[in-house]
């Protein structure tokens, strides 16, 4: 059987962008030769941004800049390039020379998580309120970005589930996940600050990862804030590990 180890160098970050597209659904998507531009209320940096699936070098890419400029800006929404190892050569410095900053991203990593059944598990169809204010606890909650979270069932393409872990009838923790092919990806993972360092994290982990492997899917993957070492160390100990990173760059 191949080890984690073997498995992820045979992966590449092509595959784990298409599948944060399809789990992270837009309503409203163009394409600008290799650049997928999505758009939707604002939010979410993966919902709201332009991003390259093809690292080929592209001798249009200014002119291509300034029209994806021109597209966010008929939508009325701000312009924001999600960087990649997807990029074509010379995108990061073409986009300061025009103004943009760089702003955080996440780090990609995968992994194999023991599958549990927890007893606290209360799985829901949708982000419903509990939920939503279990994540409202981890994550500052925009009304763009929880509006975007409530819209976004109807919009799912993959299976999908959203889970809460019920501590003595409080919810205590919460995660989303997205089931494609053989990748699981998981999201939302929050624990309320009163129940942290009681291994709910572990837990969600392995109960998100029962529910994909009755989806047919065996190797989760998810995102984490750099910064973010506390969710790291979770991460890395349920024996996850990071595959690339991307980072987001903004206009001025």
């Amino acid at each position: 059987m191949m080890d984690h180890a073997a498995e992820m160098a045979g992966m590449d970050a092509a595959l784990l962008e298409r599948a944060a597209l399809n789990a992270v659904p837009a309503p409203r998507v163009a394409w600008d030769g290799p650049f997928v531009l999505r758009a939707f209320h604002g939010g979410t940096g993966r919902a709201n941004a332009a991003s390259s699936l093809d690292p080929a070098d592209d001798p249009d890419l200014p002119a291509r800049i300034a029209r994806v400029e021109a597209h966010y800006a008929r939508l009325g929404l701000p312009c924001r390039f999600r960087s990649t190892p997807l990029d074509p050569p010379g995108l990061a410095p073409l986009l300061l020379e025009r103004g943009y900053r760089e702003a955080e991203g996440a780090l990609v990593m995968t992994g194999r998580v023991p599958e549990t059944e927890d007893p606290a598990a209360h799985w829901c169809e949708g982000p419903d309120a509990e939920w939503l204010s279990v994540l409202a606890t981890a994550e500052y909650q925009s009304e763009t970005r929880r509006a975007e979270k409530e819209e976004a069932l109807p919009l799912m393409a993959r299976p999908a589930t959203w889970l809460v872990l019920r501590i003595d009838g409080m919810a205590a923790a919460c995660g989303h996940a997205v089931a494609d092919g053989r990748l699981c990806g998981l999201f939302d993972l929050a624990v309320r600050p009163e129940f942290q360092r009681q291994g709910l994290g572990r837990r969600l982990l392995g109960a998100l990862a029962g529910w994909g492997a009755l989806q047919g899917a065996g190797l989760c993957w998810l995102q984490v804030a750099p910064g973010n070492a506390a969710a790291r160390r979770v991460y890395a100990a349920a024996g996850f590990a990071e595959v690339y990173a991307y980072r987001y760059f903004l206009r001025n």
